[in-house]
């Protein structure tokens, strides 16, 4: 992939909050302000603490329920004149009268109950039930730290794709330079007639390509400021960056210490198998307690209050619809635990990927370093020989040319060792750049 492409992505891949526009910005400082801003972290976040309330839902399924009510009504409907009447403490003889069984007069009533309502088993799934949520609230926190270090790897790339498009900037405008220094040597012999103007057309159209080439850098600069104040802020970066391009560090083979990756899949696989025990659950006996109290008027004096207490049991013997969930649930079960198999196993794959990337770009980058000086020394030579007159102008374009390709594979080698570098702490589980959240 070119450094184009890979700013292009960089820029594309970003999301997030607002930067300073003038002091220093270091890539640790990138990193903790996306953390920190970064709206996509923050909606994470937000799901973290939904699972932690759902969480606590499930823990307090064992809780007794209160349940208040209250009612008024008008019926002449005979059964229920009668239990009301019942109910408000004023049966009288006369309420015995079949004519007045059969054609009550009106009645009026309004009242209350409070009803408590406690589990006292059901089948474990309570309590199955409890500890499938912590696992996904745990889950959903681990997911979230795996979350922000990719981000962090992100900001990486953000942050050093920009200061690659600024030391390419950097490089055309040396190289403008020279080619202006070259025009004027070029066009004083041209004038005396010691050189062809042919000569100085050709340097006119190279320079004529740098200044396009100027102009596509400058685009490739902002953008990639843009980008990165897209990952970590509401605009553009305009500060300088303080974190030099060239690793300060030699690389240090890392072993695989904390993925939040595969701490979640394994919470979800736990959760997963509490799921099956509180579905099988269901196909067990329910017991509980109810305790109630309930008051009925027909004035405020003319009332009737009781109270009652019951232990009831209920056992769905069979139910299709239940058995076919608890087959569900035990499916589910075993594709978390193959997911979570197959997590580890593409971990250690990346791993393996990443060090390789880290070893590939070390060595590029030094062929790279070699290849730029001795790009250079061809350059100085052809450069004498031409003012000498003992070389054609089209050897030292080649020089130049071969120089811009030269810090190009560095600029792009650089741009991959960091990026690999972050690539294997991510890979691994270490603090990318030694940031930890």
């Amino acid at each position: 992939m070119s450094i184009k492409t890979t700013w292009t992505l960089a820029c594309f891949l970003a999301v997030g909050a607002p930067l300073g526009a003038s002091e220093p910005l270091s890539v640790a400082q990138a990193i903790r302000r996306a953390w920190t801003d970064q709206a996509g972290l923050k909606a994470g976040q937000a799901m973290v603490e939904s699972r932690q309330a759902e969480a606590d839902g499930f823990r307090d399924l064992r809780l007794p329920t209160l349940t208040l009510g209250a009612h008024g009504l008008r019926t002449n409907e005979p059964m229920m004149a009668f239990g009301i009447k019942l109910n408000q403490s004023r049966i009288g003889m006369m309420d015995f009268n079949p004519l007045t069984l059969n054609h009550p007069d009106a009645i009026t009533a309004y009242g209350g109950s409070a009803v408590i309502q406690q589990p006292l088993y059901a089948g474990g799934r309570l309590t199955a039930a409890k500890r499938a949520g912590e696992y996904m609230a745990q889950a959903e926190q681990a997911s979230q730290e795996r979350r922000k270090q990719e981000v962090a790897q992100m900001v990486v790339e953000a942050y050093f794709g920009t200061q690659v498009a600024e030391q390419a900037l950097r490089w055309v405008d040396d190289t403008r330079m020279w080619i202006q220094g070259m025009e004027d040597f070029v066009g004083a012999r041209v004038n005396q007639g010691l050189m062809l103007e042919s000569e100085l057309q050709r340097l006119k159209s190279f320079h004529a390509q740098a200044d396009a080439q100027k102009a596509d850098v400058i685009k490739q600069v902002r953008s990639a400021r843009s980008g990165l104040g897209l990952l970590t802020g509401a605009g553009p970066v305009e500060g300088p960056l303080a974190t030099p391009l060239v690793p300060e560090q030699p690389a240090i083979a890392q072993g695989a210490t904390y993925r939040g990756d595969l701490v979640a899949a394994d919470f979800q696989a736990k959760a997963a198998g509490e799921g099956a025990k509180a579905a099988q659950g269901s196909l067990r006996p329910e017991v509980g307690l109810e305790v109630g109290a309930g008051t009925l008027h027909h004035s405020w004096s003319e009332k009737g209050s009781w109270t009652w207490a019951a232990v009831g049991v209920k056992w769905k013997v069979f139910s299709a619809p239940d058995v076919a969930k608890a087959n569900a649930a035990r499916a589910q079960e075993r594709a978390a635990l193959q997911m979570r198999s197959f997590r580890q196993q593409q971990a250690e794959h990346e791993v393996r990927v990443a060090r390789e990337a880290v070893l590939a770009a070390e060595a590029k980058y030094s062929a790279a370093q070699q290849s730029l000086v001795a790009a250079q020394e061809s350059k100085r030579l052809r450069e004498a020989r031409h003012r000498e007159g003992l070389a054609p102008l089209i050897e030292v374009l080649d020089a130049e040319a071969a120089i811009q390709g030269a810090r190009t594979l560095i600029l792009q080698s650089l741009f991959d060792l960091r990026v690999s570098r972050a690539g294997l702490d991510l890979a691994t589980g270490n603090p990318i750049e030694g940031v930890n959240p």
